[in-house]
């Protein structure tokens, strides 16, 4: 990366339990960055909500660019600068969605600077996630169309997030046919992102996987895309999310799915470890 950030200027801050965030202009052409502790968290451009820095943020509304037309009900479990749910509400107007966030003086920071849209129908719930999902409304149980999971502590996910027992409180909020995203960091070998998919399968057996082709390898540390459900995703998908882009671009489903996943322990409560921590340099500026 390398992309020299700018000095001696005061860009809007917060502190939180895990660091420093800070409002800063994106290096992107457009729009702003959330950056926690070094680490880039989202990119936001109020003007164009559908401009999507991030690749697998990309990725993750190529996805939802296949759900069925209309407005969705949706659960983000994490929040940065609500990138996605910014990007629901103005491709799917009337859409109804709930944001779990840890960090209050991060949503304050991002309501303050990067104030979402009027109209929207974003409800930002203060705390953890997987408590959090268990005070959602009962209601919601088995009637929300999508499922984003994105949670970062500084540059990590927490264990207890990475489980069989949190993917199943996830799913217990789908509706048939309802889609979880999750978002996978990992590097060299990809131990800890085979054994999620192995993990989420466990719960939603049909998997696809996305990411740009040398992180699917295994050749540097970048993100993966889950898309999974409990219903066979779309044979159509496949062609379009890979046309959708960013490039270069790897969907793997079925047999690569298996093959990606062989040999991987589902992680459990017991057992689980947070992601890998990448190196401080990867987010060099």
């Amino acid at each position: 990366m390398g992309r020299q950030r700018q000095k001696d200027v005061d860009f809007p801050q917060a502190r939180l339990s895990s660091g420093i965030a800070e409002i800063r202009p994106s290096d992107f052409g457009s729009g702003s960055e959330v950056i926690i502790d070094g680490t880039p968290q989202s990119h936001v451009d109020l003007a164009d909500p559908t401009h999507l820095a991030f690749e697998y943020v990309a990725r993750m509304g190529a996805v939802i660019d296949q759900l069925p037309d209309g407005p969705l009900t949706a659960v983000h479990l994490g929040a940065g600068g609500m990138t996605i749910p910014r990007f629901i509400a103005h491709t799917r107007p009337g859409s109804r969605q709930q944001v779990i966030e840890l960090e209050q003086p991060l949503v304050d920071l991002v309501r303050e600077h990067l104030p979402l849209p009027r109209g929207a129908q974003i409800r930002v719930r203060i705390g953890d996630a997987r408590e959090g999902i268990g005070r959602l409304p009962q209601a919601m149980r088995g009637s929300v169309d999508l499922v984003v999971c994105d949670v970062f502590s500084g540059a990590q996910t927490p264990a207890h997030l990475t489980t069989v027992e949190f993917y199943r409180a996830c799913a217990a909020l789908l509706a048939p046919g309802g889609i979880l995203l999750a978002n996978i960091a990992d590097g060299a070998g990809l131990a800890f992102a085979r054994r999620q998919v192995a993990t989420v399968r466990q719960v939603l057996p049909h998997v696809a996987i996305l990411a740009e082709v040398q992180v699917l390898k295994g050749r540097r540390f970048g993100n993966l895309v889950l898309a999974a459900s409990s219903a066979p995703l779309p044979a159509e998908w496949l062609p379009r999310l890979m046309a959708a882009g960013p490039h270069p671009a790897k969907v793997a489903e079925g047999r690569e799915v298996d093959d990606f996943a062989a040999g991987a322990l589902p992680a459990t409560d017991a057992d689980a470890t947070s992601s890998p921590k990448p190196s401080e340099r990867l987010f060099e500026r």
